[in-house]
């Protein structure tokens, strides 16, 4: 009977991972179709055709290698992380390497390279290419006011991200995304300047209605398919968010410690200054208060913690704790 109560578990753990998975490739297709659409109709506004879509891939591609190769270390630079030594590492920071080594092993994954953020607002987040080149950052704050339970839980959770390449999966769609900003920006600002549509003598030839129609269908894509590429990036980031929650409590076997820490991380009234709209979604919990001014202008890049909390607490009791319990 024990056996049999206690089997649903890894079912659970399957059926999150994987319909988080597939609605994350679902959300990518739609950012790709609204990149080959915009090119395809910018090209066909301005006379180019296809060669519209080539200069949409061919943007991508350049703005891709530039990203893989130089985006992590961007990201740490402008996040003011400083790498904490393998090797006399100082006493603060001992637990925080413990850790991270324990949930590695855990997970199978290379050692990452250990960062941290002079900042009393708790938080973390991973980046890097692969499991091979990949980083986590915690903040000062984050190793003041976390017990070590909720300390593996966001280390485990980070190392998801990283184990799922998300880390990766991030970079694809802000490319795309980035993309699709920069091409509208160019038609927009081509159209504002006055460019016209190669080959004007069309319109003597009858297709000047056609080639009208077409420049409008552009114009109005080139407006809304940033707005489309935006949301549905943060949709992406909320899926992985809630895929890397789940995989988390694989390796810790403890929800309750990553729903505790979620609620930590929530509740402190703390700003984290060096965060900003490129980096926000990188964080395990979003680092924009609501109550900031900067708020305003920013979607939600993470899915609510109520509703990440409540999916926690659904997988505790699997582990004999007590679901209703108050992280």
């Amino acid at each position: 009977m024990a056996a049999m109560t206690a089997s649903p578990a890894p079912t659970t753990f399957f059926r999150e991972i994987a319909r988080n998975r597939r609605n994350s490739w679902i959300l990518i297709f739609v950012v790709a179709i609204v990149l080959g659409a915009l090119g395809g109709a910018i090209g066909g506004a301005t006379g180019y055709g296809w060669g519209g879509v080539v200069v949409a891939l061919v943007v991508a591609f350049f703005m891709s290698i530039g990203s893989y190769f130089a985006g992590d270390r961007l990201v740490l630079l402008s996040s003011g992380a400083k790498e904490v030594p393998q090797l006399g590492t100082p006493d603060e920071y001992k637990q925080l390497l413990n850790v991270v080594t324990e949930m590695s092993i855990a997970s199978g994954l290379p050692m990452p390279k250990v960062y941290v953020i002079n900042d009393s607002a708790p938080n973390a987040f991973a980046t890097g290419r692969d499991p091979k080149h990949a980083s986590v950052a915690v903040t000062t704050g984050l190793l003041e006011k976390m017990d070590r339970e909720e300390l593996q839980g966001v280390i485990a959770h980070e190392l998801s991200h990283v184990g799922n390449f998300d880390i990766r999966f991030a970079l694809l769609v802000g490319v795309l995304v980035g993309s699709i900003a920069l091409l509208a920006d160019w038609f927009l600002r081509f159209t504002f300047w006055g460019g016209g549509r190669r080959g004007s003598g069309d319109n003597d030839r009858g297709g000047g209605g056609a080639a009208a129609i077409l420049f409008i269908v552009a114009l109005v894509l080139a407006v809304i398919a940033p707005l489309i590429g935006r949301l549905v990036q943060l949709a992406v980031s909320r899926q992985r968010e809630s895929l890397a929650d789940v995989s988390a409590v694989e390796l810790t076997r403890n929800p309750t410690g990553l729903a505790r820490a979620l609620r930590t991380i929530a509740d402190d009234p703390e700003v984290l200054e060096v965060a900003n709209r490129a980096t926000q979604h990188l964080y395990i919990v979003n680092p924009v208060k609501s109550f900031e001014t900067r708020a305003k202008s920013m979607w939600d890049t993470h899915p609510p913690i109520a509703d990440r909390i409540a999916v926690l607490r659904g997988l505790a009791g699997q582990f004999g704790q007590d679901p209703t319990q108050n992280p």
